[in-house]
This record gives C-alpha cells, sequence and structure tokens, in this order.
C-alpha cells in the first residue's frame, strides 16, 4: 500500500505528461520557459488572483515573500510551532525572529485567540500555516492583523492548495499565498517548485525580481535576490495534473469520510474541518495516545503511517536560541505526542481503507 500514490494517477495522465515535457525537449527552454508563465495564468485563475509567481521550491516562496516585504534583522514574524521546519527556517534565514503561538487542538492550526498577545511592535509579518489541508482561520487573522496597522499576512499554504475558507481559495486570502508542488503535495510536481500568488502589482513585480537574483532586466539588479527559478519540465507538469486536481480533491474527500465513519472510536481523535473551511486533506492525521502501539500494528501490517510532526519546532536545537522551553505551547505539544497521519491519496480502494481501520482499530 502507497503513503502518496503516485503511480496510479501517472498512469491516468502520462500521455498529456509525455506530450508536454516533449515539447519543453523540443524548443530547449528548459528554465522559465513558456510553461512557466502558462502555468502562472492557469494558477491565477484558479485562486482567483491578479499575479501567480512560480518559484524553485515551496521553501524558496517563503524566503522570496519575505524579501519582498523587506523582512530582516530586527524583525518579528509570527507562526506556528507545529510545521515543517520551513516556515520558521526562512524566517530565522533572512535574519528576522519567529515568534510561536500555539495550535487549536481541533484544526491543529493558528490559535487566532492568542495571536493578539503576541503583537509588537516588531512584528513585520504574519505566518498562519494552512495544516493537513486546510487553511487557518484566515477572516479572523487578517482582522487582527488589520487592527494592529496593517501587518502583511504571508499564507503558508504548501498543504492547503486547492481548499477554501468563507468561499475563497487559498492563496488568495491575504497579501501574499504561498504553496509547495513537492511531489507528495496534493498538487506536485516530478521534484521541486512551488508558486507566490498575490493581487499586488508591486510586491508581485519585487517577487519575479528576487527569484531571478534581484534582476529588474538582463544584467541590471536594483536589489539582492535568490536562484528561484521555475524549471519548464515541472510547470508542465503542474498543468497536466491541474486537469484533474478538483476531482482528485474530491476522491480525497471520499477517502477522508470513509476513514471518519470506521474510525469513530471515543480513544481516536480525528481530524476535524472547521465550518466555513474544506480541506484538501494532504494529509489525514488521527490523534491517539497509543501512538507507538498503533504504528507498530500498521508496520506489521505493511501499512506506511508517519507522526507529522513529533518533535514541535520550539523543541527544535536549531530553535534553542529563540528561549521556548518544554511546556510553553501544551496543545502543540500534546498534539506532536499524538499524531500518526495515515494513508491518503486519491486512489485508495475500499478494501485499503478497510485494512486500515482493521489495524489501527486492533
Amino acid at each position: 500500500m502507497q503513503f502518496i500514490d503516485l503511480k496510479s494517477q501517472q498512469a491516468r495522465i502520462r500521455e498529456d505528461i509525455e506530450a508536454r515535457i516533449s515539447k519543453v525537449l523540443d524548443h530547449g527552454q528548459y528554465i522559465l520557459g513558456p510553461e512557466i508563465k502558462e502555468m502562472e495564468e492557469m494558477l491565477a485563475s484558479y485562486v482567483g488572483v491578479k499575479h501567480c509567481v512560480g518559484a524553485s521550491s515551496g521553501t524558496d516562496t517563503l524566503l522570496i515573500a519575505l524579501l519582498a516585504l523587506g523582512i530582516g534583522p530586527g524583525d518579528e514574524v509570527i507562526t506556528v510551532p507545529y510545521t515543517w521546519i520551513s516556515t520558521a527556517e526562512m524566517i530565522a534565514l533572512v535574519g528576522a525572529k519567529p515568534v510561536f503561538v500555539d495550535i487549536e487542538e481541533t484544526t491543529m492550526n493558528m490559535n487566532a485567540s492568542l495571536l493578539e498577545s503576541a503583537i509588537t511592535d516588531k512584528t513585520k509579518a504574519i505566518m498562519p500555516v494552512g495544516i493537513y489541508g486546510q487553511t487557518s482561520d484566515m477572516k479572523e487573522i487578517c482582522g487582527i492583523a488589520e487592527r494592529h496597522g496593517s501587518i502583511p499576512i504571508i499564507e503558508d499554504a504548501a498543504q492547503s492548495f486547492g481548499a477554501t475558507h468563507h468561499g475563497k481559495k487559498s492563496c488568495a486570502l491575504s497579501e501574499i499565498g504561498s504553496t509547495s508542488f513537492f511531489p507528495s503535495k496534493p498538487l506536485g510536481c516530478y521534484g521541486d517548485g512551488g508558486a507566490l500568488f498575490t493581487d499586488d502589482d508591486e510586491i508581485a513585480e519585487i517577487m519575479r525580481q528576487i527569484r531571478v537574483h534581484g534582476q529588474m532586466k538582463k544584467h541590471h539588479h536594483p536589489r539582492l535576490g535568490i536562484n528561484g527559478r521555475l524549471d519548464s519540465i515541472q510547470a508542465a507538469i503542474v498543468m497536466a495534473k491541474m486537469a484533474i486536481f478538483d476531482e482528485e480533491i474530491s476522491k480525497r474527500q471520499a477517502v477522508a469520510e470513509a476513514y471518519n465513519a470506521r474510525l469513530d472510536r471515543d480513544d481516536i481523535t480525528l481530524p476535524k474541518v472547521a465550518a466555513n473551511n474544506t480541506s484538501v486533506y494532504a494529509q489525514y492525521t488521527i490523534l491517539c495516545e497509543d501512538r507507538d502501539d498503533i504504528q507498530s500494528a500498521l508496520k506489521q501490517a505493511e501499512i506506511p503511517a508517519v507522526p507529522y510532526y513529533a518533535v514541535p519546532l520550539h523543541l527544535q536545537p536549531v530553535f534553542n536560541d529563540l528561549g521556548y522551553v518544554k511546556g510553553d505551547f501544551p496543545v502543540t505539544e500534546m498534539v506532536s505526542d499524538r499524531c500518526l497521519s495515515l494513508p491518503m491519496n486519491p486512489y485508495l480502494t475500499e478494501g485499503e481503507i478497510g485494512r486500515v481501520c482493521q489495524a489501527v482499530l486492533n
């Protein structure tokens, strides 16, 4: 059984993928070729924003967004300790300080009620994460940011691209949206890739410059940047996958409903989708006190399962200098101790879902 079944997906669209790759091989523009603009227009239309900027990874998109907002040493950026390290890593990499707020137990996303107390005069951005496939309470977070002098918000939508919040698509909910096309993501390529989204013309232009070493036009560099360019082949693959993306989201949701129906037991906390959200179920993650025993049972049944994320960011050695200690974020720590992500992909069969549930419940 596959945790992420890319083979079945590829079998459906292989002809289109091969045709698009052949087109790239024919024109030979392997980096920032015509596929990039075509993909950017396709994704901007899908999300409902003016600009999409393709880039080299979902980590680089966060870095580009922070640089575009001028964030650096002495600044603070508020985020969560329960996510993949890239979120806080990029904040620290530009010289700013990651400031953590705890998460909700229900959605495992940023607890907006704790946000206001973390804001200081050094806060230059807020970076909520759409964990496991649904957005944070972006409407509430944006309202708080507005009341505190319009603090910019970078939505880390590496896992929530395609989800909705109050009817609007993830990545269209704040100044900048950032997503990843890492192969395991609901919309992934066959290597590294990512994209940024904004309605702000000036920010879009700055981000385009930053992804090409700060270049405005050939040999003219008004700012520092990075090598953040996207390969044409990866853009071609993303476009091929977009043809079945919404269908795959529906299938992921159906798999989640099947899990919910079969795993409804008092000692297992199932994923909760907020009332005004939809989820793309990048992961299907349960909470269970006997996680190690359940993971062992799954392993014996040859079923992959992973505790995303077993060590929260505030307890990672690289962030020791922030001064956080065990106990500072009790919900995050409880979730980290109990989380277990089960196989989740659009191509899981009823039989496979049954096998997973049987191993979990036994």
